[in-house]
């Protein structure tokens, strides 16, 4: 990695509500490189897709971006215009929905759809805008994209239309793909092919990509480095092997736990106790500290940052790491 193309610094959005705000992001601070893949990790309601709306702008009210800078190549986003916003999206930032119906517009054919994605944004012919088509289509593993091209979205399996999804946000080779759960409707064979070529991608042409999953055995194949987000906060970023092999935080350890891959035979399911915390009634201190089996009297003071480098560090009191591996910073 040489270049940030990302780089989120003290993010924080919040939505609006009768007994609050709450802070569905919650100071996160991250980055990106060119031709890298970030797995961003998590339970359900820990933020992760919020995070990526708040990134691509597309967090409606009541939710808002409360502060922090989002600087995409240098430039700060935050605050930037929605025309301009507009002119980003689909062609230097492109997002993969969980949902493709959420890409997907059920009455116009895809090959409407993706020579909208691809003129909206650059001047060609229409023979070669659809030669491009096929090509991408071809990326992703769908058979006979000619013929595919003329269908509708109902006509097509979740399966492919998720494909189809995914072809549209690779068509004009944008610097930044934000993946949120993408393979969640495509089988195993389908899932192994596209992460094999969303990680091709990345490296043929330097896209740098934030995989959003609860899978860690997806980000475990795919990420070259790990954030692992808890009720809104980064708790833990490391490469993949630091945070896979020697996780510091607590949670990643239960995450890591309740993979069934990762235990015996017969030998029950560690689970993480307990529930994900209202983040309109965090708890005082970590918030994780209610469900730790390691929390004392020292975790109702929320922790500093303890850092190994740039790209490794956890916010905890009693990291699962010895230490005097790490050295704190505010």
């Amino acid at each position: 990695m040489t270049d940030k193309v990302l780089v989120t610094k003290d993010l924080e959005t919040v939505f609006s509500m009768r007994d609050g705000d709450a802070k569905a992001v919650n100071g996160v601070s991250l980055s990106v490189g060119r031709g890298e893949v970030l797995g961003l990790v998590g339970e359900s309601g820990s933020g992760k897709s919020v995070t990526g709306f708040s990134i691509i702008g597309l967090v409606d009210a009541p939710g808002r971006i409360a502060k922090g800078s989002i600087k995409f190549q240098g430039t700060e986003l935050v605050g930037m215009s929605e025309n301009d916003l507009r002119a980003l999206r689909g062609n230097r930032i492109a997002m993969i929905f969980q949902d493709p119906m959420m890409t997907l517009n059920p009455v116009l054919r895809i090959d409407t759809q993706m020579l909208e994605a691809i003129l909206a944004h650059r001047k060609m012919p229409r023979a070669q805008a659809l030669a491009r088509c096929r090509d991408v289509l071809n990326l992703v593993g769908i058979a006979a994209p000619e013929e595919r091209l003329k269908t509708y979205p109902h006509e097509l399996s979740g399966g492919m239309r998720q494909r189809v999804a995914i072809a549209i946000a690779f068509l004009n080779e944008p610097d930044l793909i934000i993946a949120d759960e993408p393979t969640t409707a495509l089988d195993v064979t389908i899932q192994a092919q596209i992460i094999h070529e969303a990680q091709k991608l990345c490296r043929l042409t330097g896209t740098a990509m934030i995989w959003i999953t609860h899978d860690l055995a997806v980000v475990a194949g795919i990420a070259d480095r790990i954030a692992v987000m808890y009720a809104g906060r980064i708790v833990e970023q490391g490469t993949v092997d630091e945070v896979i092999d020697t996780p510091a935080h607590p949670y990643t350890v239960g995450l890591l736990g309740s993979v069934p891959s990762a235990n015996k035979r017969g030998v029950p399911l560690r689970q993480i106790p307990g529930m994900t915390p209202n983040i309109l009634s965090l708890p005082v201190g970590c918030p994780f500290r209610e469900r730790c089996s390691r929390a004392d009297e020292m975790c109702q003071v929320e922790p500093s940052r303890h850092v190994v480098r740039e790209d490794r560090d956890w916010f905890c009191h009693h990291p699962h790491i010895a230490p005097d591996t790490s050295e704190a910073t505010q």
